[in-house]
Order: C-alpha cells, then sequence, then structure tokens
C-alpha cells in the first residue's frame, strides 16, 4: 500500500467518540462515544449506522471484538461497568464492574479480557465472566493496554511508567520508568514480538525490554500520540496524534 485513501465518512454519534473497532474479517466496525452509546457500521455502506447498543448510564469509553466469537462484543464506560454483548441479538448478556479506561480481548483464542480500571490492571475471564488477576504497580491512571500477538503477554502504560505482564504468572515481567515524556498509548510491533512501541507527546518510544531498561525515541508528531494501531500482515504501526495526523511506520 503506497497512500491510504479516503474512502467516507460516518456520523451517527452525538458526542465524542472515543473507540472503534473492526469485527474480525468482516467490513462491520464498532464505535463508543461520550453520548453512552455503542453504534454498529457497515463500512462498504457507512452513511448510516446499522444499529445502536443502549444501557451504559455513563460515558462510553472503549470497546472490543471478541477474535472468534465475532458476535460478542465489551464495551466499558467511566462508571467502572463493563457489559458483554451479543450483537446478533443486540441485547446485553453479563454485567460487571471491572473497566473504565479499555478493553482489550486477548488474541487468537479470546480466553481472556485485560481491562483498565484506575491504576489497576484487571485480567477476566471470558466465558465465565469470573476477575482471574487484579494486577497492581502503576502509581498513576492506566490509559493504554495492548497484547503481544501470541496472547502470552501484555503491556499496560500510564503517564508515568510501562509494564509488562505474564499471562501465566500474573506477574510485573518488566518495568520502564518514563524520563519526562508523559506516555499516552502502546501497541507491540508486528514484525519484533519483544519491541513495545509507546506513544507520548510527540515523540514514539521503542523499548525491548529483554534487551536494555532505556529506549529508542523517534520524533514522530507535533502534538500527543493519543492512539497506536499495529497490522500483522504488513508489519505497519499506525500512530494517530492530537495535530490531526495519522502516520504509518514500517
Amino acid at each position: 500500500m503506497e497512500t491510504l485513501d479516503f474512502v467516507r465518512t460516518a456520523e451517527g454519534h452525538s458526542l465524542l467518540i472515543t473507540d472503534v473497532r473492526f469485527r474480525p474479517s468482516s467490513t462491520i466496525f464498532a464505535t463508543s462515544s461520550f453520548d453512552k452509546t455503542v453504534q454498529l457500521w457497515d463500512s462498504a455502506k457507512p452513511s448510516k449506522s446499522l444499529f445502536k447498543l443502549v444501557g451504559h448510564a455513563e460515558q462510553v469509553l472503549s470497546l472490543d471484538f471478541h477474535p472468534r466469537k465475532t458476535d460478542l462484543l465489551c464495551s466499558c464506560d467511566s462508571n467502572n461497568e463493563m457489559r458483554l454483548w451479543n450483537i446478533n441479538q443486540r441485547s446485553c448478556v453479563h454485567v460487571s464492574k471491572s473497566a473504565t479506561k479499555q478493553v482489550r480481548f486477548q488474541p487468537r483464542p479470546g480466553k481472556l479480557i485485560a481491562t483498565a480500571s484506575g491504576n489497576v490492571v484487571n485480567v477476566i475471564d471470558a466465558e465465565t465472566n469470573k476477575p482471574l488477576s487484579c494486577l497492581k504497580g502503576h502509581n498513576k491512571e492506566v490509559l493504554s493496554i495492548c497484547w503481544d500477538p501470541s496472547g502470552k503477554y501484555f503491556a499496560s502504560i500510564s503517564e508515568d511508567s510501562a509494564r509488562m505482564w505474564s499471562v501465566s504468572g500474573g506477574e510485573c515481567l518488566h518495568e520502564l520508568r518514563s524520563t519526562g515524556n508523559k506516555f499516552q498509548s502502546c501497541t507491540f510491533h508486528p514484525g519484533y514480538s519483544q519491541l513495545l512501541v509507546i506513544g507520548g507527546y510527540q515523540c514514539l518510544e521503542l523499548w525491548n525490554p529483554v534487551e536494555s531498561n532505556k529506549t529508542w525515541t523517534v520524533e514522530a508528531h507535533r502534538g500527543l500520540i493519543s492512539s497506536l494501531a499495529d497490522c500483522l500482515q504488513t508489519e505497519m504501526v499506525a500512530s494517530a496524534s492530537h495535530d490531526q495526523c495519522v502516520k504509518i511506520w514500517k
């Protein structure tokens, strides 16, 4: 891919949109919003949303699709409420108090959900909805979570630190303290599974905790890097910033 071409604009939420995720192997995607709703869309016909999922009483901050059970969607709001939805039935199937900032299913098997709630990371059994681990260590609010492609590890980011966790042991394997840059987002590099890409203010920081407790800094944007995404097929990383730019990195 040599260029990123604009296709269409989809408008439907009445307030700020907080997250967007595609349904696996589908043109369907979902968005969450401050308007307390989740909306489903078809990117092939995005002029209006397919339907809304209503039930959250507060701003919906994050959502994610199950990687295999593609009728299952998870969302969380600012009141620490997490909801599991069956999108075929357009109904909520479970409610719990376990997530505020972000929810992310474990890749591949999708047996686990990692959630950010305050300065704590929770690991939840996606089958039984039972909490398995409550991982503490961050001093500030956890802003972003990402899984490595194998689903054996995940990372969490707060303004002042990054942590890498083991799923099997439920322990922090590595910690990186910020030297001044405020961390905001993270993703594992799709071509180098040990390399964590961290988005901060204007810079990307690349961290391989196995080799060093230092980072390689890349000047990237003119504002806060609010979101990062990776593509396994192309081994590319996308960064989105408050400077209104999206950049693609190889």
